[in-house]
Formats: C-alpha cells, sequence, structure tokens
C-alpha cells in the first residue's frame, strides 16, 4: 500500500503500462484473471479460487478476529447484511465449543486405553 501510495479507496487498482497506479478500482472479472492466472503458475487448479474467496476470506478472517461487522462490510462493500453476516455465522460455529469435538474425543479415547483394543 505504502509503495503504490494508496492511503484510501480500493486496493486492487489498475496500472498503467508506466507503472502509474489508476485511482479506479479493477472490475471484478480482472481480479478474477488475475487470480486464476497466478494460481496456475503455481501449478494449482484455477477452477478452485476466484475472486470470491478474497471477499469472502476477509469476512471469515474480520469475524475470527473479533472486527464488527459494520466495519468489515465497509471495507468489503457487502450491501446486504445477511449475506455478510453468513459469513461472520460460518466463522463463529467453527471457532465454538462444538467445533472441537474431534479433539475432545482424542482426549477421552487417550484417557481409556482399556478402550482401544
Amino acid at each position: 500500500m505504502a509503495a503504490a501510495k494508496i492511503d484510501s479507496g480500493s486496493v486492487f487498482r489498475g496500472i498503467g503500462r508506466w507503472g502509474t497506479v489508476s485511482k479506479r478500482a479493477l472490475d471484478p472479472q480482472s481480479v478474477n484473471v488475475i487470480i486464476k492466472q497466478r494460481v496456475e503458475m503455481i501449478g494449482l487448479d484455477s477452477g478452485e479460487f476466484s475472486a470470491h474467496e478474497l471477499r469472502s476470506g476477509y469476512l471469515t478472517e474480520a469475524a475470527n478476529r473479533g472486527i464488527p461487522l459494520p466495519e468489515a462490510m465497509e471495507q468489503s462493500r457487502h450491501r446486504s447484511v445477511q449475506q455478510a453476516s453468513s459469513y461472520y455465522n460460518n466463522a463463529t460455529r467453527r471457532g465454538g465449543t462444538a467445533s472441537h469435538i474431534d479433539q475432545l474425543f482424542l482426549q477421552f479415547w487417550s484417557s481409556y486405553p482399556q478402550l482401544q483394543g
């Protein structure tokens, strides 16, 4: 951000042939093309990656870090509270007590060697 001299606005912007960073955001299709090209360059299946993961991943990480939903929505530019909150709800479920059931099971199992056959 500092090198591009971006202090506000969109992170993903066009770059002219002389290295000039545009004030306008890249359109979602351009971001998608760039992501798929870069993924292919490192040998991964580009069909498994898209620009959508950037937005959804951002909201999930914001939820994991305790950032308030309205603040995260301002950054991600989600207009639908219902859609944005679904990422928060998923993050909350993954971090809740029930998400650690496999660890609890392993602790239980290791506590009773006689059950291990």
